[in-house]
């Protein structure tokens, strides 16, 4: 298990990137602490954008859903308040990272310098010869089912919870821990799939 809690977090948005103009239409937040979800924000997020006909295609979100949805400021100040000072996960992290920056930064708020948790990286490494590492892909390789519709912040977050639960898992499992720091699975993350092994038996032979 992880030492400390962590919150998972997936955006749904109207475009892949903040400096092209692209806003965050949903938002979910779900808190892991010792494996398991405990605390969960999610919202739909009125940015006052227009949402592209493809987007609704893929995610379901129509402009109707997003007018009527709180405010981005409402939205994010309750999020704000919610992550607390726990660390941030995500799978394929740095395009939730820039979005968050982007909309926080959009309030005169810091997002925090701290490197995130990204469980794309982590399988990566920890599973190296996967056919995709793509969340339903890797998901549909480890049994992880979705509770609700794919490309639905919620559910991606969910499974994206529950998969960096099982990497985890198995780490500590292999490597006979109770337990594992965040900054571990940060610098794994960092490394080559052929160096992670090594790293492990000098870093966790003495823990």
């Amino acid at each position: 298990m992880l030492k400390q809690a962590v919150v998972m977090l997936d955006f749904e948005t109207t475009g892949l990137s903040p400096a092209q103009g692209a806003r965050i239409t949903e938002v979910a937040a779900l808190r892991i602490i010792d494996g398991q979800i405990t605390e969960r924000f999610v919202s739909l997020v009125n940015c006052g954008v227009r949402i592209p006909a493809e987007i609704t295609a893929l995610t379901g979100i129509s402009q109707e859903m997003v007018n009527q949805a709180p405010s981005v400021e409402a939205v994010l100040a309750e999020l704000r308040h919610f992550i607390g000072t726990d660390a941030l996960a995500a799978h394929n992290a740095s395009f939730d990272a820039k979005f968050l920056q982007a909309e926080y930064a959009r309030q005169g708020w810091d997002a925090g310098s701290e490197g995130w948790l990204c469980s794309l990286l982590l399988a990566r490494r920890l599973l190296p010869g996967q056919a995709s590492y793509s969340l339903s892909r890797l998901a549909g390789a480890l049994g992880l089912r979705f509770q609700g519709r794919a490309h639905r912040a919620e559910a991606d977050a969910e499974v994206s919870a529950r998969l960096l639960v099982q990497l985890t898992q198995r780490l500590c499992v292999a490597y006979a821990q109770q337990a594992v720091e965040i900054a571990l699975l940060r610098r794994i993350s960092q490394l080559s799939a052929a160096k992670v092994p090594a790293f492990l038996q000098q870093a966790l032979a003495a823990a």
